[in-house]
Order: structure tokens, then sequence, then C-alpha cells
């Protein structure tokens, strides 16, 4: 019922998808959005709310768009389930904002299998990637992606000069800003952020128990990808295979992230959710991909009842 409902991509599994990340980031910003009100953090979490719905819509475009799963919902629901699990994700607004970059960049990036205006769509991935570390400082670890992509497909020595420029306007525009509406310049102390390797928060069953599902539907579903990707046309393949880097470039943020409390693990979702929607899309184990979505709807519901 549930595969057949989230198996098709129609409006009615959007509309579904985007009132669940409604309830769920109501619920984890609920004291600070009502009990403590103020117009301006209202506003704020407006914001941020519509963030977060407007990346499940771009990740939605990028995987339809560059044909990277089949015409289903699945993928926008992983992302939905996976952010609703953690509710210091939904609190924590420089990740969700980096993130939104992110995928502005990742779509950039991928679109440059069709040859187009290539020069600009690296300069813009670039752009968005450092727009991202100015709210998350890892998000930068992205560039690798940017550069694997010009790997891919335009392996010119110009196209490798791109990034720095992009680099360079970010800095310029940011100094500016803050010259303006500040009169000081914007230091690398503030742009910078710490690494700690202190990962104490996973003890936290709340934190702990999502993040093993999560890790061993990773470990599940990668099996399937690969043998999509051998499987792929050379244009899809290279794709996928920028999918899985941003994975891999993901656990480096999550790695290197200053604060382990469970919302670093945004970036992690978007390339995670593309893959497990590969292996959902399949039309094998029926019963069991029935029952194991089920269990993954229900995981964000329960732990914060039970925990």
């Amino acid at each position: 019922m549930l595969t057949s409902f989230f198996g098709k991509s129609k409006p009615v599994n959007g509309i579904v998808i985007t009132l669940f990340l409604i309830l769920f980031f109501t619920i984890a910003n609920f004291r600070s959005w009502f009990l403590d009100f103020e117009l301006l953090i209202f506003l704020e979490k407006f914001v941020v709310l519509v963030c977060l719905i407007l990346s499940v819509f771009i990740l939605n475009f990028i995987a339809k768009k560059n044909e990277l799963t089949q015409r289903s919902a699945y993928k926008i629901l992983f992302f939905a389930i996976f952010s609703a699990s953690f509710f210091s994700l939904l609190k924590n607004h420089q990740v969700i904002f980096a993130n939104l970059c992110v995928l502005f960049a990742l779509r950039r990036v991928i679109s440059l299998q069709t040859k187009k205006v290539v020069q600009r769509k690296i300069f813009d991935a670039t752009f968005w990637i450092c727009i991202a570390s100015l709210f998350y400082f890892w998000a930068i670890l992205f560039l690798v992606v940017v550069y694997a992509g010009i790997i891919y497909y335009l392996p010119k020595a110009k196209n490798w000069l791109i990034p720095p420029i992009a680099a360079l306007t970010v800095t310029l525009l940011t100094q500016s800003f803050h010259i303006i509406a500040y009169d000081q310049f914007y230091t690398l102390g503030e742009w910078f952020q710490w690494n700690y390797f202190d990962y104490s928060n996973y003890q936290d069953p709340k934190i702990l128990i999502p993040i093993s599902i999560i890790l061993a539907l990773a470990l599940w579903s990668l099996v399937q990808f690969f043998s999509v990707v051998n499987k792929a046309s050379v244009s899809v393949k290279a794709s996928l295979n920028l999918v899985l880097l941003s994975l891999l470039t993901a656990v480096g943020v999550a790695i290197f992230a200053p604060t382990k409390d469970g919302s670093e693990l945004i970036f992690f979702f978007v390339p995670l959710s593309i893959i497990v929607s590969i292996y959902f899309d399949q039309k094998s184990d029926k019963v069991f991909r029935e029952v194991l979505l089920a269990l993954l709807i229900l995981m964000p519901l329960c732990i914060p009842l039970l925990f």
C-alpha cells in the first residue's frame, strides 16, 4: 500500500510529504515558535521551514531532470523521514540554509553532462558552495564534487581556474557586505569552525537509534546502487558516481563538524535519499520493502515518544 502510493510521483505525494515536514518542524520548534513568541523569531523560523521544503523539491528536480531515479516520490520521502528523525537538525538554521545552497550547487554540477554553458555552471556551483560555507564552514568540502564534475565532463585547464574566481567573488561580496553593514572586515576566525571529535552525543538513544537504522539502510542500499551504476549509460553513470562522491563528502563533513548532534548529517541525507530510492524503485522484495518503508515512517514518530 505505502509502496504503491509513494512509488508514483504525483502532486498529492508532495503535499503529504510537505505536511509531514511541517508537522515535525512545528513540534521541534514549538516552544520558541509559539510559547516564547516573538515576531522576528517566528518569521525567521518560517523562512527556515520554507528553505527546508524547498530543499525537498530541489532534490526531486535534480533526480528527475537527470534520470537518477525512477518517477517515484521515494527520494523526497526519505529525505523528509531522515530530517524529521533529528529534532536538533530541525532547530539548526545554519545547516538547513547550507544544505539548500549545496543542493543548488549539486544541481549545476550534475547538469554539466549537457556540456552547455559549462563555465557558468562551474562558477555557479562553486559560488553556492562558498555561500554554504558561510553558514556551515565544512560545507566547503563539497568543492571536491565540483572538481570531480570538471574531471568527468570537461577536463580542460581553463575550467580548473573558474572555482578560484568564484570563491574570490564570494569573498569580495562578503567583505563588502560586512563593511557596509557592520563597518568591519569579515575575518577568517568568523568563517572557520574548529572540528571536535567528540561523539559523546551519539550515545543518546534519540541520536544513536536513527543513525544506526539509517547507516544500516545505507549499507543495504549501496549493494543495489553499485549494480545499477554498472548497468547505467555513460552519462547517467557519471551522475551516479557524483552522487556517491557527494555521499562520501558528506561523511567527511559529519566527521569534521564542530557539533555532533545529528544536524550535521543533513548533507548525508541528500545523496542517501537518492541511493535508497534506487533500491525501492526495484520491483523485487515488495513485502520486505513495504514493511521497511512502514518502519522508516514510524521511526521519527516513535523515537521522541519512547525516549
